[in-house]
């Protein structure tokens, strides 16, 4: 049944991992949308995953970027210094390091 496809479809994605999501989107980047066959391709590239599951990833995408655009997905609010190495920097090292020499 194609509703179930769908579902089965819809169902694999949610175990997408990171690495088979850039390896996704570099897919994307090679074969563009005059490329034969272009689905197809993208899933061989991928790998482990279907023509089906690589077009509702790419529907998925689509709906990101919409929600994204559209201002529905609130921007990360970040703050200073977070996940920069620089963060544990004391004072003194600060001065230091923005010292200039004559």
């Amino acid at each position: 049944m194609a509703s179930d496809r769908l579902s089965s479809d819809h169902n694999s994605n949610l175990r997408w991992t990171t690495a088979k999501n850039k390896m996704f989107e570099n897919g994307l980047a090679i074969y563009d949308e005059e490329t034969t066959d272009r689905w197809y391709r993208i899933a061989m590239f991928v790998g482990g995953t279907t023509e089906g599951e690589v077009k509702r990833q790419y529907e998925i995408l689509l709906e990101d970027i919409k929600n994204i655009e559209s201002g529905k997905v609130p921007s990360p609010v970040y703050t200073r210094n977070a996940g920069c190495s620089m963060a544990n920097i004391t004072s003194d090292e600060e001065r230091l390091r923005n010292l200039k020499l004559q």
